[in-house]
């Protein structure tokens, strides 16, 4: 015996009622279109991410958002992220690529227009080799031994 499932499509006027979009919503979605991008080391600077560790360690959850301020209309958007680059990464071309991410990811997500998406880079990231910093500390350890 054939089961035949049935759907039944209600047309929008039939459907009333209000959509509303959160300021939060946006920023994530933002931030998670920046932290795709190669070469985002991380959103935020450095003495709030720190502070955002800390709050981690002590039980409160991570900001997801973190770095990503939005300014919501009715229609439209304006987006601000400051984040941190990966040394060795063009500045300009990683700005071009994280506010095209975000203007697309936004954009398609939650349909509004997305009047500017504002990047300040407030820090770039500059890994310390784990064995350059190891015979630092050892040189250090046997000087004042």
């Amino acid at each position: 015996m054939d089961h035949e499932l049935s759907v039944h499509k209600v047309a929008e006027a039939e459907a009333g009622g209000t959509t509303r979009i959160t300021d939060l919503a946006v920023a994530k979605v933002a931030a998670a279109a920046a932290r795709a991008i190669p070469g985002v080391h991380s959103l935020g600077l450095g003495t709030s991410r720190a502070l955002g560790a800390l709050r981690g360690a002590v039980g409160s959850s991570p900001d997801p958002a973190h770095g990503v301020s939005v300014q919501v209309g009715t229609r439209q958007v304006a987006i601000n992220l400051v984040l941190t680059a990966t040394y060795g990464v063009r500045l300009h071309d990683l700005a071009a690529s994280v506010r095209e991410a975000v203007f697309t990811a936004v954009q398609d997500l939650t349909e509004f227009e997305v009047i500017e998406v504002n990047i300040e880079i407030g820090d770039v990231f500059i890994p310390v080799s784990a064995t350059g910093s190891g015979k630092s500390r050892d040189a250090a350890a046997e000087g004042s031994a």
